[in-house]
């Protein structure tokens, strides 16, 4: 019998809004709050915060609560299975995500001292989404 973890692994990211979220994670590798990632991928809280979740509970992602923020990073426990997992996702073409990149460097730029200081949906993350002509 096979093991459960290969299948709610493989299941957590069978989702194109978790699978968007993950590869997000593993192109920029960095660590994520609900908040950036709810400006970058254009969803709402619910829907981040509990496809966030999913990644969690499969083990691809873990969180660290930070003030009033939780921060979310890629799990790289050195696995044989997740290295081949985090290859595969990692070689599905930036340009198909080109857009979601660029608007995480962006969003990752109003950090402070590498700190989410800026809520979602903000006034001034709208300035810099019109600007940039990416609303």
């Amino acid at each position: 019998m096979m093991n459960a973890y290969y299948t709610d692994v493989l299941k957590a990211i069978s989702d194109s809004n978790r699978l968007r979220l993950f590869w997000l994670l593993v192109h920029i590798d960095e660590r994520i709050c609900v908040a950036e990632a709810m400006d970058v991928l254009g969803e709402t809280h619910y829907n981040v915060s509990r496809n966030l979740k999913i990644l969690q509970k499969a083990g691809l992602v873990t969180a660290h609560k930070e003030g009033k923020w939780v921060f979310y990073t890629l799990n790289r426990d050195g696995t044989p299975f997740q290295a081949q997992l985090l290859a595969a996702v990692e070689s599905i073409p930036e340009a198909d995500l080109a857009t979601e990149i660029k608007k995480c460097h962006l969003r990752l730029a109003l950090r402070e001292g590498r700190q989410c200081v800026v809520g979602p949906a903000s006034p001034e993350w709208a300035e810099i989404i019109k600007n940039e002509g990416l609303d």
